[in-house]
C-alpha cells in the first residue's frame, strides 16, 4: 500500500483511495480493450478480465461460426460432430453427445435430427437397451470434418502466432480455475 502522500499517479492505471491510503491496481487496462470499449478504467481487475473474456470468446465463437457455415453447418452440429468422430467406430447417446458439448444446449435430438437428414450422423437402437438410440458418425460426417480441419488448423497458427505454448497452457489452466467448480455442481 502506497501511503497517499507518496502516490505517484500514472495515467492508464486505476487508482482508489481508503482512508489516508491510496492504492494501485498494479496492471493498467489492456491498450486493446481500452481501444474497443472506448472506456477508460474498470471498476476492477475482475472486471476488466470478465470483459477480456467475454470479447474473446466473441472473436472464437464468430470465427468458427464462419468457418462452420462456409461447410454449412452450425457450430453445435460441428461440435457435435467432433464428439461423434471422437468415438468413431463407435456411437454415443444422446444424453453422452449432451455432457461433451461445448454449448449445453437442450435441443440435441433436434440436432441430430438434422444431422441425420443432412447423412452426416445415422441412428440406431442400442442392442444393450432396446429404449436407448445410439448415434454414430457416417462416412460423409467424416469427409465433412476432414474439409474442415484446414480451417480449424489456420485457426491453431492464428493463436499461435498471438500466444506462446507456455501462455497458451498458462490461459487454459487460469480459464479452468475460473470455470472448474462450476462444471462439478
Amino acid at each position: 500500500m502506497i501511503r497517499h502522500s507518496q502516490a505517484r499517479i500514472t495515467p492508464g492505471y486505476a487508482y482508489f483511495t481508503v482512508s489516508t491510503n491510496t492504492a494501485c491496481i498494479d496492471n493498467p487496462m489492456g491498450q486493446v480493450l481500452k481501444k474497443r470499449l472506448k472506456q477508460k478504467k474498470f471498476r476492477s481487475p475482475r472486471h476488466e478480465v470478465a470483459l477480456n473474456l467475454i470479447l474473446a470468446n466473441n472473436f472464437l465463437r464468430q470465427t468458427i461460426d464462419e468457418i462452420c457455415g462456409e461447410l454449412g453447418i452450425t457450430n453445435q452440429q460441428y461440435n457435435i460432430l467432433r464428439i461423434l468422430r471422437g468415438v468413431h467406430p463407435e456411437g454415443h447417446r444422446c444424453a453422452e453427445i449432451r455432457g461433451r458439448m461445448l454449448d449445453r444446449a437442450p435441443d440435441i435430438t433436434r440436432r441430430l435430427d438434422v444431422l441425420e437428414e443432412m447423412g452426416l450422423v445415422k441412428r440406431r437402437r442400442s442392442a444393450e437397451d432396446r429404449r436407448a438410440v445410439v448415434s454414430y458418425i457416417t462416412q460423409r460426417g467424416l469427409a465433412l470434418l476432414e474439409e474442415m480441419d484446414p480451417y480449424f488448423n489456420r485457426l491453431d497458427d492464428k493463436i499461435s502466432e498471438r500466444l506462446s505454448l507456455k501462455e497458451c497452457r498458462e490461459l487454459s489452466v487460469l480459464c479452468e480455475k475460473l470455470y472448474g467448480d462450476s462444471e462439478e455442481e
